[in-house]
C-alpha cells in the first residue's frame, strides 16, 4: 500500500529554508499535517559530507510520510546525494527543488533557475528517478522564471519520471508578492495525470477549500501560514476552532523545549524568529516582547520571559 493516498485531499508542510526544521516540523505533526519535508537540501553539501548538512536529514520518529527536498543540477553531485538519502531507511521521498528563488542558490543553477533549462531540469529528474530506492520522486516547481511556461514544465516533470509535483502559483520574477495564479495550477491539473499540490497563500480552511475547488489539485501545500500557526492543519482538516491561549502557551513552550534539545543553548537564538511569528496572533505589548527576546541568549531567562507572556489571551 502507498505511503500518500491520493484519493483524499493530502495536507503537506511546505520546505522553508530556516524553518521547517525537525522541531518544527515535530510541532506541526501533532496537529495532524499528512506530509512533511525537510528545509532545501544543498546536494554539494550533503556530497561533502557536510556534518551540518547530514544533520539536515534527520527526522522525528512521528514523522511518516518524510520527503528530504534537495537543491542542484549537476548530474553526478545528484546521484552521490541521492545515494547518501538511500542509506536512510525512513524517508519516504526525494524532492527536487525547482523553486527556491534566492540569487545565492538560482546563480548557481539550482533552484528556480532550473526552470530556464528545462533539458537539464528533466534530466535531474530522471538521475533521481533511476538511482533513488525511495517510494516516489517529487519535484516543487513555480510556474516560470521570468515568464509563465507551467504546462510545458509539469509535461517535463512528468515525463523524466515525477510520481507527484507541488506548484508554488507564481513565477520567479514574482518572488513572494505577486498574486498566485490558481487557474495556472488548474491548467496543470489536466495536463497531467501525476498527483499536483497546490501551493502560494493559502492561509485558511476557507481558502484551501476554495484552492482544492478551485485547482481540482490533489491535496494543498501550505508554508508561511503555519509559521506561528502550526495548528492550521488541524483547523483545515477537523474544522478545529481557533486555539486557546492555554494551548498556544502549551505549544510555543513545547516549540521551544525541542528546539533546546535539537541545538542546545544555541536553539535559543534560533528560536527567536519564532517567537516573532507566534506573538503576531494578537497580543497586548507584543512589540516589547519581541525587542526583550532578540537580546536575551540564555535558555532559562527566555524561557520565563516565554511562560510570562503566553500566559495572557490575546486580544483577537
Amino acid at each position: 500500500m502507498a505511503t500518500l493516498d491520493f484519493s483524499t485531499p493530502v495536507y503537506a508542510l511546505a520546505p522553508l529554508a530556516g524553518f521547517t526544521d525537525l522541531p518544527f516540523r515535530s510541532v506541526v505533526k501533532k496537529f495532524g499535517v499528512d506530509l512533511t519535508i525537510s528545509e532545501m537540501i544543498s546536494s554539494n553539501a550533503l556530497m561533502h559530507q557536510s556534518q551540518k548538512t547530514y544533520r539536515m536529514l534527520e527526522k522525528s520518529p512521528i514523522e511518516n510520510p518524510y520527503s528530504i527536498q534537495i537543491a542542484g543540477s549537476d548530474l553526478d553531485v545528484i546521484r552521490r546525494a541521492v545515494e547518501i538519502i538511500n542509506e536512510r531507511e525512513d524517508v519516504t521521498a526525494i524532492d527536487l527543488n525547482c523553486g527556491c528563488p534566492a540569487p545565492k542558490v538560482v546563480n548557481n543553477l539550482q533552484g528556480s533557475s532550473l526552470l530556464t533549462d528545462l533539458v537539464q531540469m528533466g534530466k535531474v529528474i530522471e538521475t533521481i528517478k533511476k538511482y533513488s530506492n525511495k517510494e516516489y520522486t517529487s519535484v516543487k516547481f513555480r510556474l516560470g522564471f521570468n515568464e509563465k511556461n507551467h504546462e510545458e514544465i509539469a509535461r517535463i516533470c512528468e515525463e523524466s519520471g515525477a510520481d507527484y509535483i507541488a506548484v508554488h502559483g507564481r513565477t520567479r520574477a514574482g518572488r513572494y508578492k505577486a498574486a498566485v495564479d490558481y487557474d495556472a495550477i488548474a491548467q496543470i491539473k489536466q495536463r497531467v495525470s501525476i498527483p499536483v499540490f497546490a501551493n502560494g497563500d493559502i492561509d485558511s480552511p476557507a481558502k484551501a477549500k476554495w484552492v482544492l475547488e478551485h485547482t481540482r489539485a490533489d491535496g494543498v501545500m501550505i508554508g508561511r501560514a503555519a509559521v506561528g500557526k502550526p495548528w492550521i492543519f488541524k483547523q483545515i482538516k477537523e474544522g478545529m476552532d481557533e486555539p486557546s491561549s492555554t494551548l498556544i502557551k502549551e505549544v510555543v513552550l513545547e516549540h521551544f523545549d525541542q528546539m533546546i534539545a535539537h541545538y542546545d543553548r544555541y536553539g535559543a537564538i534560533l528560536f527567536r524568529k519564532n517567537l516573532h511569528s507566534y506573538s503576531k496572533v494578537g497580543y497586548q505589548g507584543a512589540s516589547a516582547f519581541r525587542n526583550d527576546v532578540n537580546r536575551i541568549e540564555d535558555v532559562k531567562e527566555m524561557r520565563e520571559v516565554i511562560e510570562a507572556f503566553f500566559t495572557q489571551e490575546p486580544l483577537v
